[in-house]
């Protein structure tokens, strides 16, 4: 299967809003703060900084993941693969790409917030290198309650 990963085109807002909107319904509900990121993820994310990513297979958008810049920390957010092509180890390689771009970027860290229930993200977080931290009380998503983060350290 050949996957490409693209950065942040206009064109696909559309497929980040709704392969996020697909998995947040299956598993939780669209929180405020997330309808307002992903109805606009130029304004929020990318002209805040911060960058996303798609995975793209032949001409069709399959995935997403988005590094949202909280001022002083980069935030891991917004992964989401289509369903049917889940169990093909590509939230793996959007984690790698990611990872290697914020190694180049020369970030200290990758922060990310979590939900327990969602098993396989946690194993596929920790099998990637991040650790359990503290969750402060005012983090911006109401389903929060694991708290990880990876220590990177710039590329060579």
């Amino acid at each position: 299967m050949k996957l490409e990963i693209i950065p942040f085109d206009i064109k696909h807002t559309q497929d980040f809003y709704n392969l996020n909107v697909e998995w947040l319904k299956k598993y939780f509900y669209v929180e405020p703060y997330d309808e307002k990121v992903l109805s606009n993820p130029k304004k929020y994310i990318i002209d805040a900084g911060g960058f996303i990513f798609f995975v793209k297979k032949e001409h069709k958008i399959i995935g997403t993941i988005a590094l949202i810049n909280q001022n002083t920390f980069f935030e891991l957010s917004k992964m989401a693969i289509s369903p049917k092509h889940q169990g093909l180890k590509i939230g793996q390689q959007l984690m790698e790409y990611c990872i290697k771009f914020a190694k180049k970027q020369h970030w200290k860290s990758i922060t990310l917030y979590s939900n327990r229930k969602l098993v396989p993200a946690i194993n596929l977080y920790k099998k990637v290198g991040f650790i359990e931290v503290p969750l402060e009380k005012d983090v911006h998503y109401e389903r929060a309650n694991i708290k990880m983060i990876l220590a990177l350290s710039p590329l060579k």
